[in-house]
């Protein structure tokens, strides 16, 4: 009997990593977990970096397990996180850590940005959303803290793209990473030469920007293995595998450490209500893009429950059902609650500030926090509505975010439409499928989503007048 085709899928996070074993039967996609792990952070003079090593000795112990589990093991091909990247000298070795988005040298450089280059030049060449952490103005923050390091670098590579350049692929910037740059032009599909020109940004230091589903290489430890591009951003490898079929509007939450919410276009849409809204321009598999808001996800209860200590969620979900509902909404996009640490008290800190009341227990923050997450969703949504004109009938939730049913019953019933939740995999589901299509192993007859829906599992909320 012939053997299965398998892939393997490093699907990095702000703060975890999974390395996810693919097994293409017929027309569904089989996953094991082969290797979970904390994604390492460094602080260090005041400074958060990405411990790049220990990120790489995670990604070789996860090759090594696929490996010995499927001899015959395909391809890899690595997502994370946007907007960090590595800085390279001429031989391809990383001149320092990666900076972390969370780190607070891009203080005030959004602002400054603008006197060369308005804001609204900006969304025109690029389509992205003004964050004040976006790679632009990272690199403007390195090019006013510390030039002399700047002048060494050879080469940059977002994160993704280093290790799957680290396994042994071209060096690249796949083109759903690079959008999220705020370099690309979102016409064009390449490096926006006014912008890099007005910024005094060298473009020759960026590698060629390449389609989802490019063959990089082969392995160098393994030569049997390729290095595939699937889609580098992890949104994007997460919305290629939405189980939609189209047979109404919908639009997508792709709900993690953040949560990114829109829907999928043919062409940009950037009219001054998008960017007033904060709408943003992503490049998505097949020339779609995905217009959506990048909006503060699980975070806050992420750093809580770090702060808590050793607490499971069932009993979190327990207390927080047995809370009282509409208690108070938190605004989760003040810049207060971007930073680490200290989350409980700037959490309650907020409502103080507010003349709101103020939780007093474990399970009214978590219930504040969730009820909070899904006003943005219904916001979100509502700005669909007006600068599309258009307004979703379903609700497509995936990733971790979709494993929590409260979450998903509040999203429901704040935005007054059905909320389809699952794969929680999905950005691991996805990028396995862009390995597989260009190898040929899909076949004509079928598409991405249409395996994607068949290897998951998926549960409808309904909208109700109560969520408990």
């Amino acid at each position: 009997m012939p053997r299965l085709p398998t892939y393997l899928a490093f699907d990095l996070g702000a703060s975890s990593g999974r390395a996810v074993l693919g097994t293409l039967d017929g027309d569904r996609m089989r996953t094991d977990v082969v290797h979970r792990f904390e994604t390492p952070m460094v602080e260090e003079a005041e400074h958060l970096f990405w411990d790049i090593d220990g990120l790489w000795q995670e990604l070789t112990v996860g090759l090594a397990l696929a490996r010995e589990a499927a001899p015959g093991l395909r391809s890899v091909s690595v997502d994370s996180w946007a907007v960090d990247y590595v800085s390279l000298d001429a031989h391809a070795t990383p001149l320092r850590r990666p900076y972390c988005y969370r780190d607070a040298r891009t203080d005030g450089i959004m602002q400054r940005a603008f006197e060369a280059l308005p804001a609204e030049a900006i969304y025109a060449h690029t389509g992205i959303q003004f964050l004040p952490f976006n790679t632009i103005f990272q690199l403007l923050a390195d090019q006013e803290h510390d030039p002399e390091a700047m002048r060494r670098v050879h080469r940059y590579l977002p994160i993704a793209d280093f290790f799957n350049h680290r396994f042994g692929g071209r060096a690249v910037v796949e083109v759903s990473m690079a959008s999220t740059t705020q370099l690309m032009d979102v016409r064009t599909k390449g490096w926006s030469g006014p912008v890099f020109e007005a910024f005094g940004l060298e473009v020759g230091r960026w590698p060629p920007i390449v389609p989802s589903g490019t063959r990089l290489g082969r392995v160098r430890s393994a030569p049997e293995v390729e290095v595939i591009a699937s889609c580098s951003h992890d949104t994007g490898a997460a919305v290629a595998a939405a189980p939609a079929t189209g047979d109404r509007p919908w639009a997508f939450v792709s709900s993690g450490t953040w949560s990114l919410l829109g829907v999928e276009r043919a062409e940009p849409l950037l009219t001054p209500a998008a960017r007033e809204a904060g709408f943003t321009h992503e490049a998505g598999v097949d020339g779609t893009i995905r217009f959506l808001k990048n909006l503060t996800g699980l975070w806050a209860l992420q750093e809580c429950v770090r702060e808590w200590g050793d607490v499971d969620w069932a009993t979190l979900e327990r207390e927080a059902r047995a809370s009282p509902a509409g208690a108070v909404l938190v605004d989760l996009e003040d810049p207060r609650f971007l930073p680490r640490g200290g989350m409980a008290d700037r959490l309650r800190a907020w409502c103080r500030e507010h003349g709101r009341p103020v939780p007093d227990t474990r399970g009214q923050l978590v219930r504040v926090i969730l009820e909070s997450i899904a006003a943005s969703y219904r916001r979100a949504v509502d700005d669909l509505h007006r600068v599309t004109g258009r307004r979703p009938d379903v609700l497509h939730v995936f990733g971790g975010g979709s494993q929590n049913r409260l979450l998903c019953q509040l999203a429901a019933d704040a935005c007054a439409i059905p909320v389809v939740a699952g794969p929680a995999e999905a950005t691991a589901l996805g990028n396995l499928l862009l390995q597989a299509r260009p190898l040929g192993d899909l076949g004509e007859e079928l598409t991405i989503r249409q395996v994607a829906a068949r290897s998951s599992t998926i549960e409808t909320f309904t909208p109700t007048l109560h969520s408990d």
